[in-house]
């Protein structure tokens, strides 16, 4: 007899914004291997930084992480995610349970010029009105994951070329 996996407590990662990002996106909250490495879109198929690759026209893929996100605030861009915690096993989202949301009502004061919003995928997505109300503009995005086998990297792409407007 196996036995039942017991669901985590999971913290997620901190934002990587400053003053000058007017592009956030936020995923939804980070799978396992992201979890272990301290790195957003760790997975070795997460299609997360080729797609921006592609619309920042910078291979981010050859940078060490850190240089990756000092590339991405240079280009006024940041990350987080819309769950700071939560209970989870394993990567889906689908299996996340008791989350916790990030404390967003700072992003004002820690990004004035913060004008879009853009969610990696439908979980994240779910935030949209929120921001909307908010007055950004926001933009729910097919997610990088490789769960999210629905779309070709191409197909993605046309849609995520949405996130510098």
């Amino acid at each position: 007899m196996t036995q039942p996996q017991l669901q985590m407590a999971l913290t997620g990662l901190p934002p990587v914004i400053n003053h000058a990002t007017r592009i956030l996106i936020l995923g939804s909250f980070p799978g396992a291997a992201s979890l272990a490495a301290q790195q957003y879109y760790a997975h070795p198929r997460n299609q997360f930084w080729p797609l921006l690759s592609a619309v920042i026209g910078t291979d981010l893929q050859s940078l060490d992480y850190p240089q990756r996100l000092a590339c991405l605030l240079q280009h006024e861009i940041g990350l987080w995610d819309v769950i700071a915690g939560c209970l989870r096993t394993g990567s889906l989202d689908s299996a996340i349970r008791a989350a916790q949301a990030n404390p967003f009502d700072r992003l004002q004061q820690q990004c004035p010029a913060l004008q879009r919003v853009c969610f990696n995928g439908k979980t994240s997505g779910k935030f949209a009105p929120q921001f909307s109300a908010a007055g950004y503009t926001t933009v729910v995005l097919p997610s990088s994951s490789p769960a999210n086998a629905q779309l070709s990297f191409a197909q993605k792409l046309v849609l995520w070329q949405s996130v510098v407007g």
